[in-house]
């Protein structure tokens, strides 16, 4: 029941709600109220810190009180870095936002200039940074395949445009454009010219 703005009990608990515990901003991934026959009634949580990206369970009662955090999407595109930031314009006010290396260590692997990405912000903060599910990539260094070799599951590493290493098909040669899967680093397809 909410009673205070902002202030959430575990009863208003639903996946994909975000709450501020400690300093922190968390994503609730899941939850499971539990009503035991004897004794007061709990829920189960499984929440992701969406700063540190690791994910905690939790156990808290139904009378305590928690403060929901508003977070906000923005679309950033990737401009350039310095080596300690990373520049982006922010799609809708088109002002420049610079973000700290340490926040794009997941993300830095397959960034690419002009590249469009979300930014989660909270409190004017960017706490989280999503890519694209899919992106195409030139491969700029890979050993040769050998004609005729086309055993299935069979890969190499790969070097793509971005510095990421990616295990490719043995077919695929340096200037092949791919499809990787961000969220995994996975080879998807070669693109056709």
């Amino acid at each position: 029941m909410r009673d205070f703005i902002g202030m959430i009990t575990p009863n208003d608990f639903k996946n994909g709600l975000t709450l501020e515990i400690d300093g922190e901003v968390y994503l609730i991934i899941e939850y499971q109220p539990v009503k035991p026959g004897k004794g007061t009634a709990f829920t189960r949580t499984r929440l992701k810190n969406l700063r540190s990206k690791k994910i905690i369970d939790r156990t808290y009662r139904v009378d305590e009180r928690f403060q929901e955090a508003f977070v906000e999407e923005k679309r950033l595109q990737y401009l350039y870095n310095n080596g300690t930031h990373y520049h982006f314009m922010d799609q809708g006010t088109y002002e420049e936002q610079e973000i700290a290396r340490e926040h794009l260590e997941d993300v830095i692997k397959y960034l690419k200039e002009n590249m469009e990405l979300t930014a989660v912000v909270y409190k004017s903060e960017v706490i989280d940074v999503h890519l694209p599910i899919f992106i195409e990539a030139s491969v700029i260094h890979t050993e040769p395949g050998v004609k005729g070799d086309t055993a299935k599951g069979s890969f190499k590493p790969a070097t793509i445009e971005t510095g990421a290493t990616v295990q490719v098909p043995l077919f695929i040669n340096e200037n092949d454009r791919i499809k990787i899967d961000t969220r995994t680093g996975d080879y998807v397809e070669r693109i056709s010219s």
